[in-house]
């Protein structure tokens, strides 16, 4: 089993083991040194960076929904008032042949069986005119069933309208309002990302160079209880190992934490979210002693991290900036907050 130092960020481990390779520590002493506090700094300024970025990104992802939220109500806006069209021009049709049937019955064309008796000239003069009667009574309730359903479904198809107007109004609002929201969750993620790059560019080479260490770069077979999907993810993933941490990347030469595991589960034909937030609840939930290859492991209150297990002990993440992608140990990284099985 491999117990890697670095955490999401950097790992309180890991900034130990970098003083004591550069400067050391002084015996007995409880002040912390310079360069164990620029690094412990550099620890929260990128936790926080890659938490403004996932928000950055969730926020997209969320515009996305609403702009399909709005472009399906745009559609069935405009069959619901096709539909109006069509029903209205039912409605007067069929109103036509009413007010015709009801002239016709003005003007005399219409006969009760009493008065048909009266005027007939013989009995079959007689049963013509009944005849007439009877096609003239169903003719025309006919057509007031027809305008009766017509009426209806007009009234229908523009209820309909009204709901797929009022519904396009509500996803153009919101989506407008998260085009706003976006931009100030950009200018703060961009704002946070250049001071972790400024604290990292302070640090000390050997500093540095402790964060840029590959880790464990042997070869690892997924167990065979990982699924066909797990185990192809996990492969991908761990093919990653050497490549740099970029905020917001999406590969294929760079990533950020939750990008590595939506590209690795594409690798076998899964789809999963972008974000941290959003993959915390995809798949199903597994406990922390259940964790197999290939579950992925969201991190800390705010969700804004994500690894991937490679056993019940270790997994393999894009950490941070500074930090390549690398195996570490599960507990090392940082608190779990849940862990979620896709395939």
């Amino acid at each position: 089993m491999l117990s890697h130092p670095a955490t999401r960020t950097v790992s309180a481990a890991l900034a130990a083991a970098a003083v004591v390779a550069s400067v050391g520590l002084t015996s007995g002493s409880a002040a912390a040194d310079p360069e164990s506090e620029a690094l412990s700094k550099y620890q929260q300024l990128t936790q926080e960076a890659e938490k403004l970025s996932q928000e950055y990104l969730k926020a997209e992802e969320d515009l996305r929904a609403r702009r399909s939220d709005l472009d399906g109500a745009n559609n069935d806006l405009g069959a619901a008032q096709r539909l109006q069209e069509e029903a209205a021009a039912q409605e007067e049709q069929f109103r036509g042949q009413v007010d015709l049937l009801t002239e016709a019955s003005f003007e005399g064309a219409r006969f009760n069986q009493l008065s048909a008796l009266l005027v007939s000239e013989s009995q079959q003069d007689f049963l013509n005119r009944m005849s007439a009667l009877g096609v003239l009574a169903a003719d025309n309730d006919e057509a007031l069933g027809k305008l009766s359903e017509a009426t209806a479904k007009a009234d229908r198809a523009r209820a309909g309208a009204q709901d797929a107007q009022g519904r396009a109004t509500e996803a153009s609002d919101a989506a407008a309002d998260l085009v706003d929201e976006i931009g100030r969750r950009k200018a703060d993620a961009d704002a946070q990302v250049a001071e972790a790059r400024a604290q990292y560019d302070s640090l000390s080479a050997s500093a540095r160079q402790t964060l840029s260490q590959a880790g464990d770069t042997s070869e690892v077979t997924p167990p065979a209880n990982a699924s066909n999907a797990a185990a192809i993810a996990l492969e991908f993933a761990l093919a990653q190992r050497g490549e740099p941490y970029v905020f917001g990347s999406n590969g294929p030469d760079s990533w950020d934490c939750s990008s590595l595991m939506q590209a690795a589960y594409r690798q076998a034909g899964v789809s999963i979210p972008r974000t941290t937030y959003s993959q915390a609840v995809v798949g199903t939930s597994v406990s922390r002693g259940s964790v197999q290859a290939g579950d992925l492991i969201i991190y800390y209150a705010e969700q804004s991290h994500v690894a991937m297990a490679i056993d019940g002990t270790r997994a393999v993440h894009a950490a941070t900036e500074g930090v390549p992608v690398k195996i570490a140990d599960i507990d090392s990284i940082g608190s779990v907050n849940t862990i979620r099985r896709v395939a």
